[in-house]
């Protein structure tokens, strides 16, 4: 059966659930990294199939103990993971701090008139946005279980980036699941902030003056639409493991291997790549906690819990003729010449000290302030997106994606891996029209329409 291209999701229930253990109220200030996130809202989607007809479980699920289990572990998630129960205020400073008071969470119970099998996963735009992920009305997250017409339950979260990056996020879905199952939790989020303090006397290498600026820098935003290509549009592909191996295999030369991110990354640069007369920017998302322990083994234990966004997005820039004609190698080398800039601790502790030298002032990756001569595109790797480990009790998730429809004109792009576990991506794209369609015209070969066949849903 084919994708149903229209369907009606229908609100049952909208509940506050908040931290099941009294807190006292306090304030979290936010880190220096936390304030170069713009106020953007991120969404995650996780489908389950009914349990009855999937055959392997001796207990049988209705919605209501299905939402029953999420609603309890929930409330028992909240209490370590406090700042998902709390709102964002700003200071006299301006800048936004999070009131830890338990006001608790938006669970919303909904029904929805279509079969998993149905639902079109290649144009989130048309099935997921508004209709399986919730749009948050205040708080820092929101929450939305929808039954299907063949039982099935998809689970759709929505938070705010300036509280939270992925890494975080991906640990608070680990510990709800484990809760759910009543396991203890396999990793404690860490607030600490300390590590994350300036340095003084304030050094940074001035390559971040290229990469951020404040927000007052930034030129009037040409918001007027002129035609088609320049509608962001959100899509949703699977590439096949083999087809990211020859891709490395094309990339590597004189002796020089590149990541498969690295690769994939220079290949989607390549691909979009369409007007002569312009320069093209591509950044890549990278995760600092690694690169801030640096070896050390107390340090790398509290980061690997360490709750907010530890992030930087380094970006090279190009001829859009230079990207064309020269060949996937050069192409990974300029990526990974440009990704080398951030991934390591000096870097990160630059960045820390070059938000204090600019505070109240908010400031932005300048990656995000592209105009109409340069376009501009995000990677951000999902590889650690953990679909298969978020099992509430009725089976494992048969697919979940990461789904970040923000109004700016930059493109954004979020690799995961398949649930099938057997090496292929999953590719969210958003971006414009334009770019997908030189996508699908250029590389149908490599970026596959994400079906229902393709994840086996019956």
């Amino acid at each position: 059966m084919g994708a149903k291209k229209d369907f009606k999701v229908k609100l049952i229930k909208t509940e506050v659930v908040a931290a099941m253990l009294p807190m006292q109220e306090h304030w979290l200030s936010q880190s220096n990294l936390d304030l170069l996130l713009p106020p953007v809202d991120v969404g995650v989607f996780l489908c389950y199939q009914n349990p009855i007809t999937s055959g392997i479980l001796p207990k049988i699920w209705s919605f209501d103990s299905m939402v029953n289990v999420l609603k309890v572990s929930l409330c028992e998630t909240l209490v370590s993971y406090y700042a998902f129960a709390g709102e964002l205020v700003q200071n006299l400073a301006g800048e936004p701090e999070i009131l830890c008071n338990n006001a608790g969470v938006d669970f919303i119970e909904a029904w929805a008139d279509v079969e998993l099998k149905e639902i079109n996963f290649y144009n989130p735009d048309e099935s997921i946005e508004a209709n399986l992920v919730p749009k948050k009305k205040h708080g820092v997250l929101a929450v939305q279980v929808t039954e299907l017409k063949c039982g099935g339950v998809v689970v759709g979260c929505t938070f705010d980036h300036r509280v939270a990056d992925a890494y975080s996020f991906n640990m608070f879905l680990v510990s709800w699941a484990e809760l759910a199952l009543s396991k203890p939790l396999s990793q404690l989020p860490s607030f600490k902030r300390s590590f994350l303090y300036p340095r003084c006397p304030s050094v940074y290498d001035p390559v971040i003056d290229t990469m951020y600026l404040p927000i007052s820098a930034l030129k009037q935003e040409n918001t007027n639409i002129d035609h088609d290509d320049d509608q962001v549009i959100s899509r949703i592909y699977y590439v096949k493991a083999e087809e990211i191996r020859r891709l490395q295999s094309l990339a590597n030369c004189n002796n020089t291997k590149f990541t498969k991110l690295e690769t994939f990354s220079a290949f989607l640069w390549k691909t979009i790549a369409s007007d002569t007369n312009k320069n093209f920017r591509l950044g890549i998302v990278v995760n600092g906690r690694s690169r801030l322990s640096n070896g050390d083994e107390e340090q790398a234990k509290i980061l690997k819990g360490y709750f907010g966004n530890v992030l930087s997005i380094p970006f090279g820039e190009k001829r859009v003729e230079d990207l064309k004609e020269k060949s996937l190698c050069w192409v990974a080398r300029a990526v990974h010449e440009f990704l080398e800039r951030a991934v390591n601790k000096e870097h990160f502790l630059g960045l820390i000290n070059w938000v204090e030298n600019h505070r109240p002032e908010p400031a932005l990756a300048r990656i995000y302030a592209t105009d109409e001569d340069t376009p501009a595109l995000v990677v951000s790797s999902g590889k650690q997106f953990p679909v298969r480990k978020i099992e509430f009790g009725w089976g494992e998730a048969l697919f979940g994606s990461y789904h970040f429809p923000w109004e700016g004109k930059s493109g954004y792009v979020m690799p995961m891996l398949s649930p099938k576990g057997n090496g292929d991506w999953i590719v969210y794209m958003h971006m414009l029209k334009g770019q997908i369609d030189l996508v699908e015209a250029i590389a149908s070969n490599v970026f596959k329409p994400l079906t229902a066949d393709y994840l086996n849903l019956k």
